[in-house]
């Protein structure tokens, strides 16, 4: 069974997406917590952080690459952005497809939770 990522991947579902490349996209979260909110995503499913094998090494380092480029394009690198990455029910993870919240655009609270 696909997850929405991989349909939004294969245009089965709509997107704003806003960077792709050959191993990454970054689309609007469609429940955005600040005024800056894009989701990147690896184009290879793997569900969670804690899933990931060493061979995905190259490809985690991609996308956090890959969220700063988007924080940039976005305006929120100057003043500052958070990326969150879920990992697990009790963490708040909703879709079994890793993926990196970029949040900007406001004063972000601390702690998160």
């Amino acid at each position: 069974m696909s997850s929405i990522f991989e349909k939004i991947i294969a245009r089965q579902i709509p997107a704003d997406i806003v960077y792709e490349d050959d191993r990454a996209l970054a689309f609007r979260d469609i429940s955005p917590q600040a005024p800056k909110h894009i989701l990147v995503i690896p184009k290879k499913v793997i569900p969670r952080l804690a899933a990931a094998q060493p061979e995905d090494e190259q490809l985690l380092g991609h996308l956090l690459l890959t969220a700063a480029k988007v924080a940039r394009a976005e305006g929120v690198s100057e003043s500052g952005f958070r990326i969150v990455a879920n990992c697990g029910p009790d963490a708040g993870e909703s879709v079994p497809h890793l993926h990196i919240h970029v949040l900007g655009g406001r004063q972000l609270a601390w702690p998160p939770g």
